[in-house]
């Protein structure tokens, strides 16, 4: 996959405040406010920077943190990065492609599948239903 580098003016003009501010900026979305929060239906979450196809809906579930949780990321489309910010310790997840910041990933997640959670903010991603 090949990366996608754009300058911010770039990035400001494509992009909405709020998903510029969490993409560009490293900001975060309300808990309980993002529209996929509370979304099950079957799909493919993706950047809403880039487009690149970042998790599968199979892998979603409902940590009640008030952000989308996933348990497990399409192979190679995200990375991770040190985040001692706001004092604390974290691993943050960006989009592989565009570099654009997704949320943080936790060791708190479902022991019965991968034990990690992916907490993703929703204006970040983008959904593509799947047909029946």
């Amino acid at each position: 996959m090949d990366k996608i580098i754009k300058t911010e003016e770039e990035w400001k003009k494509e992009l909405e405040p709020e998903a510029y501010h969490v993409l560009r900026e490293k900001g975060t979305e309300r808990p309980f406010s993002g529209q996929y929060d509370k979304n099950f239906e079957k799909g493919m979450y993706r950047c809403r920077a880039c487009g690149a196809e970042l998790f599968d809906s199979s892998r979603k579930y409902d940590a009640g943190c008030g952000w989308p949780s996933f348990d497990e990321a399409l192979p190679g489309a995200v990375e991770f990065h040190e985040d001692d910010t706001l004092g604390m310790r974290r691993v943050e997840v960006t989009c592989a492609r565009c570099g654009g910041h997704l949320g943080h990933i936790f060791p708190d997640g479902p022991k019965e599948t991968t034990g990690k959670r992916f907490c993703i903010n929703s204006v970040s991603l983008d959904f593509d239903k799947k047909d029946k």
